[in-house]
């Protein structure tokens, strides 16, 4: 593993400690409050996580068979996967399709294999089960179909800034390399230039929060706890 793929994991690792509520409050605080994707984009298991810099994928609906589209030298040669790296977090925007499953199993192994540890799709995934059961692999999605994509939607770009439908607002960028964190309360886009002061903010708050968490639970009056950490 090299040094920046050990950053990943590293950075990653310190994301998974924390949780989706306490980072938001603290890009709530520094001016980014619009960074939360629709709350329909959902783990497959309440359990899951996902954490790392995202792998942008832009995909939407199209009708067309495979002999009418037009040759996209990123896409041949089953190019959406060669580019993946260690850590990596698949996010795909699926521009309002809203039938069939654009990502699946065997997809899903061989991000994996690529390197993956999350896949974020604004759109369908199919084989839920089969999915569920890849090692290391935490998978959110809006839904699941039995309809496969063909005729229905398709790939059209990978990383580039794509448009992921968002919670506080109607759409959230994603840039190469942002960073995702989703659990089972939601999915945030960490903006890569913001991450540091991000991290090291959240998890400042969180140890105030276990230290709140632990005089709440020894039964210290609540309004005392507020008064001395200011948070609840």
């Amino acid at each position: 593993m090299t040094a920046a793929h050990l950053d990943v994991a590293q950075t990653a690792k310190r994301l998974k400690a924390l949780y989706t509520a306490v980072v938001y409050d603290i890009m709530d605080e520094m001016g980014l409050p619009h960074q939360c994707l629709d709350l329909a984009i959902a783990p497959l298991d309440r359990a899951m996580q996902v954490a790392g810099p995202a792998y942008t994928v832009m995909a939407g609906p199209d009708v067309r068979e495979r002999d009418e589209m037009s040759q996209n030298t990123k896409l041949a040669d089953f190019g959406v996967f060669t580019q993946m790296y260690d850590g990596c977090v698949v996010v795909v925007g699926a521009a309002g399709e809203r039938q069939s499953g654009i990502w699946g199993e065997l997809m899903s192994n061989a991000s994996r294999v690529r390197g993956a540890t999350g896949v974020v799709i604004d759109g369908g995934i199919r084989d839920g089960r089969l999915v569920r059961e890849i090692d290391g692999l935490g998978v959110f999605a809006r839904y699941t179909s039995p309809i496969e994509s063909l005729r229905r939607s398709r790939i059209h770009d990978i990383e580039v800034p794509i448009s992921m439908t968002g919670t506080t607002t109607s759409q959230v960028r994603v840039n190469p390399g942002d960073w995702i964190l989703g659990d089972e309360d939601g999915v945030l886009v960490i903006p890569a230039e913001a991450l540091e002061e991000v991290l090291a903010k959240s998890e400042e708050a969180k140890d105030i929060e276990d230290k709140v968490r632990e005089e709440v639970q020894a039964g210290v009056p609540v309004i005392d706890v507020y008064n001395k950490y200011g948070r609840l």
